[in-house]
């Protein structure tokens, strides 16, 4: 199945910080379902970090036929592969295979870049994480096979509250 023709995809522009980071915030709020309140009332990235993001080529967003920005991912190049830090898309933009679209950009990107995998964290059991990263061929990491920089990872998760138990590392191989 692919995606919404009318969605079109580049790095994000400076003049979409604040897009950006409501973006966020409002998926955010779709946690409270679950009953993870902390991820809803968290505060969206801080603005120079999006800024910082922004300028190192390192945000893909999702824009619809009017040229508004509906999703957004942000990634980490790394060595061997691509970090997926953040994929959000709006609420009333959901279900048109916008994220999967968004992953297959920064696949795109990876290969380009002779890099052999995309990895990310997520939570194990909220279906948009985790189920939804798996039907895009992602598969869950064991603890054993998380090498240091995925381990510093799971630290600083650790440090900012994450409760890495519900969480799990995930990695997709690109052919």
């Amino acid at each position: 199945m692919s995606h919404d023709p009318a969605i079109t995809f580049r790095y994000a522009a400076p003049h979409e910080v604040e897009t950006i980071r409501a973006i966020e915030f409002e998926a955010g709020l779709r946690f409270v379902g679950v009953g993870m309140t902390g991820i809803a009332d968290a505060q969206p990235m801080a603005r120079e970090v999006v800024e910082r993001k922004i300028e190192a080529r390192e945000i893909i967003v999702a824009l619809d036929q009017q040229e508004i920005c509906v999703g957004f991912l942000m990634f980490e190049p790394q060595p061997t592969r691509i970090y997926v830090q953040e994929l959000d898309v709006l609420t009333s933009h959901a279900g048109r295979r916008i994220g999967a679209a968004l992953i297959e950009e920064v696949a795109r990107i990876a290969r380009a870049r002779k890099l052999t995998q995309l990895m990310l964290s997520t939570y194990r059991d909220v279906p948009w994480n985790a189920p939804y990263y798996r039907r895009l061929g992602f598969r869950d990491l064991t603890t054993a096979e998380l090498d240091a920089s995925l381990l510093a990872r799971r630290d600083a998760h650790i440090a900012r509250g994450l409760d890495e138990s519900k969480r799990v590392f995930m990695q997709r191989d690109l052919g």
